[in-house]
């Protein structure tokens, strides 16, 4: 273990502060594990550093050895995170967490001391989101840029280990210290590092770990009843804004007193978090969701417009989601949920473009007798000849083509690459998430096709510039 303090004089700050940086065996707080830990303290006292290696009771892999320099040789001697989390833990309280991509580093110290049985939050300052702030007229923010912009001096040597880094940190706030005036910083450090605003039942501490990006989210009540699901594509910000807004809406105000817990399900991008918000939405039933919440059996127009028969007025029969093979008909038109919006819909295409309502089935009228449309002059006049069969079919396939149900365009099911996530789709059917080879088989062996007519929009209107995988089970 190595430990250096230095103390020297300081400007005074209204907080004192920790300025942080950490080596891991990878980037997944809730599986890599540390290996290093370097902090700058900084208080009116002066400034402190320490450092400590850290068995990480796993493998490093050889390119983080490559990266950091830190050999798992290295750490076969050094003290494991229990054996620190102690003298840690009192050198981080009641100070400002800083640290770059601060999130990375606060989520691995929060599930370290976890797995200790501590539980331990912080008011955490990112200076990737520092810098943005205070120069938007630059691109890049990250720690090599900043030494670079800033002319910050680090031995190589010490370059992406934990206490070097750490001091580059300080180096960055010492310059901006002197490139922005106190009230400029004081401003942005306060809007940075406040702590979310969340109903007084929940713990302040609940988000600190949730995702910035793409995601779907859970409210539960009392009793771990489902109370909302939604997705975004900034969760985090999203599940905040539900309470930040409380205050001008009946309805947001309500779920905010009765949500006594937040779970999320973070995705790889907007794909994932649509499909995974339909399918949790029908699966758990939860109160305050109106809109994809039930999965009724859908009906639909079937037509035939290519029999080799001799031309006739083609006519439509109302189908069960049941009787049809929905995803691979190419002959279905409209997916509703009830017979009465299935006639009202096509009624309403029959008038715009003169179709015939008794040759539809729409209105009853006597065969070779024109329908009350046509003698209303809303009917071009099909029902009395006036129009050949293969010019009506024609202008009715026209007509109909913005209800068409699409066909699935491929011989069976398919994986959609996104990130490291692949959705297992069959038919237009969702049949599940994958991120292994096992996993995309056992879906493709258990997963039952169920068409969802939510599913099928959603992928209807992605899939043309989705990363599309053909599936078939190994032999």
């Amino acid at each position: 273990m190595l430990q250096s303090h230095e103390t020297r004089p300081t400007p005074r700050f209204t907080q004192p502060l920790v300025f942080v940086d950490l080596e891991t065996t990878g980037g997944t707080a809730t599986l890599d594990r540390i290996t290093e830990i370097g902090i700058v303290e900084v208080s009116d006292a002066g400034v402190t550093e320490w450092s400590s290696l850290v068995n990480p009771h796993t493998r490093i892999p050889p390119f983080i050895e490559r990266l950091t320099g830190i050999s798992n040789a290295m750490v076969s001697s050094a003290p494991a995170f229990e054996d620190l989390g102690h003298d840690l833990l009192q050198r981080l309280q009641g100070r400002l967490f800083v640290a770059h991509n601060a999130r990375f580093d606060y989520g691995f110290l929060k599930n370290e001391f976890k797995r200790m049985g501590i539980s331990w939050s912080s008011n955490v300052l990112c200076t990737v989101r520092l810098s943005r702030q205070l120069f938007p007229e630059h691109k890049r923010h990250n720690l090599d840029a900043l030494v670079e912009r800033h002319q910050l001096f680090i031995p190589p040597a010490d370059r992406h280990r934990a206490l070097g880094d750490a001091r580059l940190i300080w180096q960055f706030w010492q310059k901006v210290s002197t490139l922005r005036s106190a009230d400029a910083l004081h401003k942005a450090v306060t809007t940075l590092s406040a702590r979310p605003s969340l109903p007084p039942h929940l713990d302040a501490t609940v988000l600190d770990e949730a995702p910035e990006g793409h995601g779907v989210y859970l409210f539960y009540g009392e009793n771990s009843l489902p109370l909302y699901i939604g997705k975004s594509k900034t969760l985090k910000k999203r599940v905040l804004s539900h309470f930040s807004a409380d205050h001008s809406s009946a309805k947001e105000m309500a779920l905010s007193q009765q949500v006594r817990r937040i779970d999320w399900i973070e995705t790889q991008g907007e794909l994932g978090s649509l499909l995974k918000e339909s399918a949790l939405v029908k699966q758990m039933q939860p109160t305050h969701n109106q809109r994809l919440r039930r999965a009724v059996e859908l009906c639909s127009w079937q037509f035939d417009f290519t029999s080799n028969a001799a031309p006739t007025y083609a006519r439509p029969a109302l189908r069960w989601a049941s009787d049809l093979n929905l995803g691979r008909q190419d002959n279905l038109y409209g997916l509703f949920t009830s017979q009465r919006d299935a006639k009202k819909q096509l009624t309403d295409i029959a008038t715009e473009n003169q179709l015939c309502l008794s040759l539809l089935g729409l209105e009853a009228a006597a065969p070779g007798k024109p329908c009350f449309a046509h003698q209303l002059g809303h009917c071009a006049g099909a029902c009395v000849g006036k129009q050949a069969p293969a010019l009506y079919n024609a202008r009715l396939a026209i007509a109909l083509q913005r209800l068409k149900v699409a066909a699935w365009p491929y011989a069976g099911a398919v994986g959609i690459r996104e990130g490291s996530d692949l959705h297992v789709i069959d038919a237009w059917c969702y049949l599940g998430t994958a991120t292994t080879e096992e996993a995309t088989w056992a879906l493709l062996e258990t997963g039952k096709p169920v068409f969802d007519k939510d599913a099928y929009r959603i992928l209807k209107s992605l899939l043309a510039k989705a990363k599309v995988v053909p599936l078939t089970l190994p032999p």
